[in-house]
Protein backbone atom coordinates (compact mmCIF):
# COMPACT_ATOMS: atom_id res chain seq x y z
CA UNK A 1 0.00 0.00 0.00
CA UNK A 2 2.66 2.58 1.04
CA UNK A 3 4.63 1.79 -2.53
CA UNK A 4 1.59 1.86 -4.31
CA UNK A 5 0.95 5.66 -2.54
CA UNK A 6 4.58 6.73 -3.68
CA UNK A 7 4.82 8.84 -6.11
CA UNK A 8 5.95 8.44 -9.61
CA UNK A 9 6.50 9.79 -13.30
CA UNK A 10 6.48 8.49 -16.74
CA UNK A 11 9.24 9.39 -19.05
CA UNK A 12 9.63 8.85 -22.60
CA UNK A 13 13.11 9.43 -23.74
CA UNK A 14 14.44 9.61 -27.36
CA UNK A 15 17.73 9.84 -28.84
CA UNK A 16 20.86 7.45 -30.13
CA UNK A 17 22.23 4.85 -28.13
CA UNK A 18 19.37 4.52 -25.55
CA UNK A 19 21.28 1.72 -23.49
CA UNK A 20 24.23 4.15 -22.43
CA UNK A 21 21.62 6.45 -20.70
CA UNK A 22 19.90 3.87 -19.05
CA UNK A 23 23.19 2.60 -17.87
CA UNK A 24 24.27 5.85 -16.82
CA UNK A 25 20.82 5.93 -14.92
CA UNK A 26 21.32 2.79 -13.06
CA UNK A 27 24.71 3.74 -11.89
CA UNK A 28 23.29 7.20 -10.03
CA UNK A 29 21.10 4.44 -8.27
CA UNK A 30 18.11 5.87 -10.05
CA UNK A 31 15.72 2.89 -9.75
CA UNK A 32 13.78 2.35 -13.07
CA UNK A 33 10.13 0.40 -11.90
CA UNK A 34 9.46 -0.19 -15.65
CA UNK A 35 11.11 0.01 -19.10
CA UNK A 36 9.32 -0.61 -22.14
CA UNK A 37 11.11 -0.27 -25.71
CA UNK A 38 9.13 1.60 -28.49
CA UNK A 39 11.89 1.13 -31.23
CA UNK A 40 15.96 1.35 -30.60
CA UNK A 41 15.49 5.42 -30.21
CA UNK A 42 12.90 5.54 -28.15
CA UNK A 43 12.13 4.10 -24.55
CA UNK A 44 9.34 4.42 -21.98
CA UNK A 45 10.52 4.19 -18.12
CA UNK A 46 8.71 4.88 -15.16
CA UNK A 47 10.67 6.34 -11.89
CA UNK A 48 9.92 8.07 -8.46
CA UNK A 49 9.77 11.79 -8.24
CA UNK A 50 12.55 11.90 -6.42
CA UNK A 51 14.96 11.35 -9.60
CA UNK A 52 13.26 13.53 -11.63
CA UNK A 53 16.15 16.21 -10.97
CA UNK A 54 18.71 13.98 -11.53
CA UNK A 55 17.30 12.35 -14.46
CA UNK A 56 17.23 16.13 -16.22
CA UNK A 57 20.56 17.05 -14.83
CA UNK A 58 22.19 14.10 -16.69
CA UNK A 59 20.25 14.11 -19.72
CA UNK A 60 22.91 15.43 -22.15
CA UNK A 61 21.75 14.89 -25.66
CA UNK A 62 18.46 13.24 -24.86
CA UNK A 63 15.28 14.30 -25.35
CA UNK A 64 12.65 13.88 -22.16
CA UNK A 65 8.60 14.15 -22.42
CA UNK A 66 6.97 13.59 -19.18
CA UNK A 67 3.53 11.70 -19.84
CA UNK A 68 2.04 11.18 -16.76
CA UNK A 69 2.51 11.09 -12.82
CA UNK A 70 0.81 8.22 -10.22
CA UNK A 71 1.09 7.42 -6.59
CA UNK A 72 -0.01 10.07 -4.67
CA UNK A 73 0.86 12.89 -6.97
CA UNK A 74 -2.19 11.29 -9.00
CA UNK A 75 -4.54 11.82 -6.22
CA UNK A 76 -3.30 15.13 -5.10
CA UNK A 77 -3.71 15.72 -9.22
CA UNK A 78 -7.70 14.49 -9.25
CA UNK A 79 -8.31 16.16 -6.29
CA UNK A 80 -7.65 19.18 -7.52
CA UNK A 81 -9.06 18.58 -10.67
CA UNK A 82 -12.31 17.56 -8.92
CA UNK A 83 -12.74 19.82 -6.07
CA UNK A 84 -15.79 20.99 -7.03
CA UNK A 85 -16.94 17.33 -7.19
CA UNK A 86 -15.80 16.43 -4.07
CA UNK A 87 -17.04 19.41 -2.19
CA UNK A 88 -20.30 18.40 -3.61
CA UNK A 89 -20.28 15.25 -2.20
CA UNK A 90 -19.48 15.91 1.27
CA UNK A 91 -21.96 18.46 1.42
CA UNK A 92 -24.47 15.82 -0.29
CA UNK A 93 -23.60 13.22 2.34
CA UNK A 94 -24.14 15.70 5.33
CA UNK A 95 -27.05 16.35 3.48
CA UNK A 96 -28.04 13.03 3.90
CA UNK A 97 -27.37 12.50 7.56
CA UNK A 98 -28.75 15.35 8.63
CA UNK A 99 -31.75 14.23 7.13
CA UNK A 100 -31.44 10.45 7.85
CA UNK A 101 -30.69 11.32 11.81
CA UNK A 102 -32.90 14.39 12.81
CA UNK A 103 -36.87 14.29 13.31
CA UNK A 104 -39.03 16.49 11.54
CA UNK A 105 -42.85 15.24 13.37
CA UNK A 106 -43.78 13.71 16.73
CA UNK A 107 -46.89 11.57 16.09
CA UNK A 108 -48.72 10.41 19.38
CA UNK A 109 -51.54 8.39 18.13
CA UNK A 110 -54.55 8.53 21.03
CA UNK A 111 -58.19 9.61 21.01
CA UNK A 112 -57.51 11.40 24.03
CA UNK A 113 -55.97 15.31 23.63
CA UNK A 114 -55.30 15.14 26.92
CA UNK A 115 -52.95 12.01 27.33
CA UNK A 116 -51.63 12.94 23.61
CA UNK A 117 -50.38 16.77 25.03
CA UNK A 118 -48.91 14.63 28.52
CA UNK A 119 -47.01 12.37 25.95
CA UNK A 120 -45.75 15.30 24.16
CA UNK A 121 -44.83 17.52 27.44
CA UNK A 122 -42.75 14.50 28.44
CA UNK A 123 -41.04 13.19 25.04
CA UNK A 124 -39.55 16.75 24.81
CA UNK A 125 -38.09 16.29 28.05
CA UNK A 126 -36.12 13.32 27.12
CA UNK A 127 -35.43 15.45 24.10
CA UNK A 128 -37.67 13.77 21.52
CA UNK A 129 -39.04 16.71 20.02
CA UNK A 130 -39.20 18.04 16.65
CA UNK A 131 -35.87 19.17 14.85
CA UNK A 132 -33.69 16.54 17.03
CA UNK A 133 -31.00 14.14 16.84
CA UNK A 134 -32.64 10.31 16.52
CA UNK A 135 -32.26 8.51 19.40
CA UNK A 136 -30.93 5.04 19.66
CA UNK A 137 -32.67 1.81 20.51
CA UNK A 138 -31.60 1.51 23.81
CA UNK A 139 -32.40 5.22 24.39
CA UNK A 140 -35.98 4.78 23.43
CA UNK A 141 -36.30 1.88 25.71
CA UNK A 142 -35.11 3.82 28.71
CA UNK A 143 -37.27 6.79 27.75
CA UNK A 144 -40.61 4.59 27.22
CA UNK A 145 -39.90 2.90 30.88
CA UNK A 146 -39.24 6.00 32.75
CA UNK A 147 -42.24 7.38 30.98
CA UNK A 148 -44.40 4.48 32.18
CA UNK A 149 -42.94 4.22 35.95
CA UNK A 150 -43.86 7.71 36.41
CA UNK A 151 -47.77 7.40 35.84
CA UNK A 152 -48.44 3.60 36.31
CA UNK A 153 -52.27 4.55 36.77
CA UNK A 154 -52.70 6.67 33.82
CA UNK A 155 -50.57 4.84 31.08
CA UNK A 156 -51.00 0.67 30.31
CA UNK A 157 -48.85 0.77 27.33
CA UNK A 158 -46.61 2.95 24.96
CA UNK A 159 -44.22 2.16 21.90
CA UNK A 160 -42.17 4.13 20.71
CA UNK A 161 -40.86 3.41 16.67
CA UNK A 162 -39.14 5.54 14.14
CA UNK A 163 -40.56 5.50 10.96
CA UNK A 164 -37.99 7.66 8.03
CA UNK A 165 -37.97 11.26 9.71
CA UNK A 166 -40.70 10.74 12.39
CA UNK A 167 -41.25 9.14 15.76
CA UNK A 168 -44.93 7.66 15.98
CA UNK A 169 -45.67 6.82 19.49
CA UNK A 170 -47.98 4.62 20.30
CA UNK A 171 -50.06 4.22 23.71
CA UNK A 172 -52.96 2.42 25.57
CA UNK A 173 -54.30 3.95 28.44
CA UNK A 174 -55.14 2.58 31.90
CA UNK A 175 -58.72 2.62 32.64
CA UNK A 176 -59.14 2.04 36.56
CA UNK A 177 -62.72 0.56 36.76
CA UNK A 178 -64.09 2.66 39.69
CA UNK A 179 -66.84 1.11 42.37
CA UNK A 180 -70.17 2.75 40.99
CA UNK A 181 -73.05 2.18 43.55
CA UNK A 182 -75.36 3.81 41.28
CA UNK A 183 -78.08 1.77 38.92
CA UNK A 184 -78.51 3.42 35.68
CA UNK A 185 -79.63 1.13 33.40
CA UNK A 186 -76.36 -0.08 30.85
CA UNK A 187 -75.71 -2.41 28.29
CA UNK A 188 -72.43 -4.11 27.98
CA UNK A 189 -70.54 -3.17 24.53
CA UNK A 190 -67.69 -4.03 22.69
CA UNK A 191 -64.69 -2.00 23.20
CA UNK A 192 -62.82 -3.31 20.40
CA UNK A 193 -63.64 -5.16 17.34
CA UNK A 194 -63.34 -9.07 17.04
CA UNK A 195 -64.54 -12.67 17.13
CA UNK A 196 -66.18 -13.43 20.02
CA UNK A 197 -65.22 -16.28 22.43
CA UNK A 198 -66.98 -16.07 25.88
CA UNK A 199 -69.74 -13.96 27.07
CA UNK A 200 -70.31 -14.11 30.96
CA UNK A 201 -73.28 -12.11 32.30
CA UNK A 202 -75.16 -12.26 35.44
CA UNK A 203 -77.74 -9.21 34.58
CA UNK A 204 -78.87 -8.16 31.35
CA UNK A 205 -79.87 -10.34 27.89
CA UNK A 206 -76.95 -11.66 25.95
CA UNK A 207 -78.11 -10.85 22.34
CA UNK A 208 -74.09 -12.20 20.75
CA UNK A 209 -73.64 -15.82 19.85
CA UNK A 210 -70.32 -16.88 20.09
CA UNK A 211 -67.80 -17.13 17.35
CA UNK A 212 -69.67 -13.77 15.85
CA UNK A 213 -67.88 -11.17 14.74
CA UNK A 214 -68.69 -7.90 16.34
CA UNK A 215 -67.38 -4.04 15.68
CA UNK A 216 -66.36 -1.37 18.31
CA UNK A 217 -69.33 -0.45 19.94
CA UNK A 218 -72.02 -3.16 19.29
CA UNK A 219 -74.15 -4.44 22.03
CA UNK A 220 -72.81 -8.05 23.32
CA UNK A 221 -75.17 -8.03 26.40
CA UNK A 222 -78.74 -5.82 26.04
CA UNK A 223 -79.37 -3.77 29.46
CA UNK A 224 -83.22 -3.51 28.20
CA UNK A 225 -85.50 -6.26 28.98
CA UNK A 226 -88.00 -7.00 26.02
CA UNK A 227 -91.09 -9.29 26.10
CA UNK A 228 -93.03 -9.58 22.68
CA UNK A 229 -91.25 -6.98 21.31
CA UNK A 230 -91.43 -4.43 23.88
CA UNK A 231 -89.27 -2.95 26.42
CA UNK A 232 -90.46 -3.95 29.76
CA UNK A 233 -87.53 -3.33 31.95
CA UNK A 234 -83.80 -1.87 31.94
CA UNK A 235 -81.32 -3.03 34.07
CA UNK A 236 -77.64 -2.65 34.87
CA UNK A 237 -76.09 -4.78 32.73
CA UNK A 238 -72.84 -6.85 34.74
CA UNK A 239 -70.86 -9.56 33.17
CA UNK A 240 -67.82 -9.65 30.63
CA UNK A 241 -67.29 -10.27 26.86
CA UNK A 242 -64.28 -11.92 25.70
CA UNK A 243 -62.90 -11.99 21.83
CA UNK A 244 -60.46 -12.83 19.35
CA UNK A 245 -58.53 -9.48 18.33
CA UNK A 246 -55.75 -9.15 16.30
CA UNK A 247 -53.17 -6.56 15.91
CA UNK A 248 -49.91 -6.27 14.10
CA UNK A 249 -46.71 -4.79 15.17
CA UNK A 250 -43.78 -3.40 14.30
CA UNK A 251 -40.48 -4.02 16.59
CA UNK A 252 -36.79 -2.86 16.02
CA UNK A 253 -33.92 -4.67 16.94
CA UNK A 254 -30.10 -3.84 16.90
CA UNK A 255 -27.54 -5.83 15.28
CA UNK A 256 -24.93 -4.39 17.63
CA UNK A 257 -26.48 -4.33 21.36
CA UNK A 258 -24.37 -2.55 25.26
CA UNK A 259 -26.32 -1.94 27.84
CA UNK A 260 -24.91 -1.75 31.33
CA UNK A 261 -27.21 -2.38 33.71
CA UNK A 262 -26.77 -1.51 38.22
CA UNK A 263 -27.22 -4.87 39.89
CA UNK A 264 -27.98 -3.00 43.40
CA UNK A 265 -24.89 -3.91 44.90
CA UNK A 266 -23.24 -1.13 46.65
CA UNK A 267 -19.83 -0.73 48.61
CA UNK A 268 -17.60 1.61 49.97
CA UNK A 269 -13.62 1.65 49.12
CA UNK A 270 -10.64 3.32 49.52
CA UNK A 271 -8.65 3.84 46.58
CA UNK A 272 -4.57 5.44 46.55
CA UNK A 273 -4.52 7.49 43.31
CA UNK A 274 -0.51 7.27 42.45
CA UNK A 275 0.43 9.24 39.22
CA UNK A 276 -1.66 7.53 36.58
CA UNK A 277 -2.48 4.37 38.87
CA UNK A 278 -5.59 3.60 41.05
CA UNK A 279 -4.84 1.18 43.82
CA UNK A 280 -7.94 -0.39 45.58
CA UNK A 281 -7.56 -0.86 48.89
CA UNK A 282 -10.52 -4.27 48.62
CA UNK A 283 -10.28 -7.82 47.72
CA UNK A 284 -13.71 -7.53 46.87
CA UNK A 285 -13.39 -5.51 43.50
CA UNK A 286 -16.15 -5.08 40.67
CA UNK A 287 -15.42 -6.36 37.18
CA UNK A 288 -17.75 -3.27 35.84
CA UNK A 289 -19.14 -0.47 38.06
CA UNK A 290 -20.34 3.37 38.36
CA UNK A 291 -18.38 4.79 41.25
CA UNK A 292 -18.46 8.84 42.78
CA UNK A 293 -14.98 9.69 44.72
CA UNK A 294 -14.27 12.33 47.63
CA UNK A 295 -11.11 13.40 48.01
CA UNK A 296 -9.45 12.50 51.80
CA UNK A 297 -6.37 13.17 51.61
CA UNK A 298 -4.01 15.11 48.52
CA UNK A 299 -1.36 17.66 48.33
CA UNK A 300 -0.63 19.93 44.85
CA UNK A 301 3.23 18.57 45.63
CA UNK A 302 2.65 15.07 46.44
CA UNK A 303 2.13 12.63 42.97
CA UNK A 304 -0.55 10.89 44.95
CA UNK A 305 -4.12 10.87 46.93
CA UNK A 306 -5.96 8.64 49.43
CA UNK A 307 -10.12 8.74 48.34
CA UNK A 308 -12.97 7.44 49.21
CA UNK A 309 -15.07 6.30 46.07
CA UNK A 310 -18.74 5.51 46.84
CA UNK A 311 -19.22 2.17 44.18
CA UNK A 312 -22.22 0.31 42.38
CA UNK A 313 -22.33 -3.06 40.56
CA UNK A 314 -22.77 -2.45 37.09
CA UNK A 315 -23.17 -5.57 34.41
CA UNK A 316 -22.44 -5.13 30.96
CA UNK A 317 -24.29 -6.81 28.02
CA UNK A 318 -22.48 -6.70 24.86
CA UNK A 319 -23.37 -8.89 22.09
CA UNK A 320 -23.19 -8.50 17.86
CA UNK A 321 -26.14 -10.01 16.40
CA UNK A 322 -26.11 -12.20 13.00
CA UNK A 323 -29.53 -11.28 11.04
CA UNK A 324 -30.81 -14.11 11.96
CA UNK A 325 -30.11 -13.71 16.06
CA UNK A 326 -31.43 -10.39 15.98
CA UNK A 327 -34.71 -11.66 13.58
CA UNK A 328 -35.34 -14.01 16.01
CA UNK A 329 -34.52 -11.41 19.40
CA UNK A 330 -36.68 -8.86 17.73
CA UNK A 331 -39.65 -11.99 17.27
CA UNK A 332 -39.47 -12.65 21.30
CA UNK A 333 -39.55 -8.49 21.78
CA UNK A 334 -42.76 -8.74 19.90
CA UNK A 335 -44.25 -11.22 22.17
CA UNK A 336 -43.24 -9.90 25.11
CA UNK A 337 -44.34 -6.27 24.37
CA UNK A 338 -47.97 -7.93 23.64
CA UNK A 339 -47.53 -10.32 26.66
CA UNK A 340 -46.80 -6.91 28.95
CA UNK A 341 -50.38 -5.66 27.82
CA UNK A 342 -52.60 -8.75 28.93
CA UNK A 343 -54.02 -8.69 31.84
CA UNK A 344 -54.02 -12.72 33.67
CA UNK A 345 -57.33 -14.13 31.63
CA UNK A 346 -55.75 -12.66 28.60
CA UNK A 347 -53.52 -14.74 26.18
CA UNK A 348 -51.76 -14.70 22.98
CA UNK A 349 -53.84 -17.41 20.72
CA UNK A 350 -51.45 -17.79 17.96
CA UNK A 351 -48.76 -15.91 16.27
CA UNK A 352 -46.96 -15.04 12.50
CA UNK A 353 -43.76 -13.63 11.37
CA UNK A 354 -45.09 -11.47 8.28
CA UNK A 355 -41.89 -9.64 7.18
CA UNK A 356 -38.27 -8.13 8.10
CA UNK A 357 -36.50 -4.83 6.54
CA UNK A 358 -33.09 -4.01 7.56
CA UNK A 359 -32.62 -0.26 8.02
CA UNK A 360 -29.13 1.93 9.35
CA UNK A 361 -28.01 -0.76 11.99
CA UNK A 362 -31.44 -2.13 13.27
CA UNK A 363 -34.06 -5.19 11.87
CA UNK A 364 -37.37 -4.45 12.13
CA UNK A 365 -40.22 -7.30 12.37
CA UNK A 366 -43.74 -7.28 11.57
CA UNK A 367 -46.15 -9.43 13.66
CA UNK A 368 -49.74 -11.10 13.07
CA UNK A 369 -50.93 -11.65 16.69
CA UNK A 370 -54.21 -12.77 17.44
CA UNK A 371 -55.14 -12.70 21.21
CA UNK A 372 -58.10 -13.69 23.68
CA UNK A 373 -58.60 -10.48 25.48
CA UNK A 374 -61.05 -8.64 27.74
CA UNK A 375 -63.27 -6.19 25.37
CA UNK A 376 -66.02 -5.31 27.73
CA UNK A 377 -66.95 -1.82 27.91
CA UNK A 378 -70.54 -0.39 29.22
CA UNK A 379 -72.73 2.11 27.46
CA UNK A 380 -75.71 3.93 29.41
CA UNK A 381 -79.14 3.64 28.41
CA UNK A 382 -80.62 6.93 28.29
Amino acid sequence: MIEYLKSKVSLTIEGKNINRFIKRLTTKKIEILSLKYKDENHVTILVYKKDLETIFKIKSIYQITENGVYGLLKIKQNLKLNTHLIIIITISFLIFLFFTHVIFDIEVIHSSKEIRTLLQDELAQYGIKKYSISKSFNELEKIKEKILNKYPNKLEWLEIEKEGTKYVVRVEERKITKNNDNNTPRNIIAKKSGVLKKVVASKGDIIKDMDDYVNKGDIIVNGELIFNNKVTGKVRSEGKAYAEVWYVTKTEYPFAYYEEKETGKTQEVYKIKFLNHDIELTFNKYKSKKETEKEIISHPLLPFKLVKSNQRETEITSEILTFDEALEKAQKLSIKKIEDKLQKDEYIIRHKYLKSTVKDSTIEVEMFFAVYEDITDYAEIG
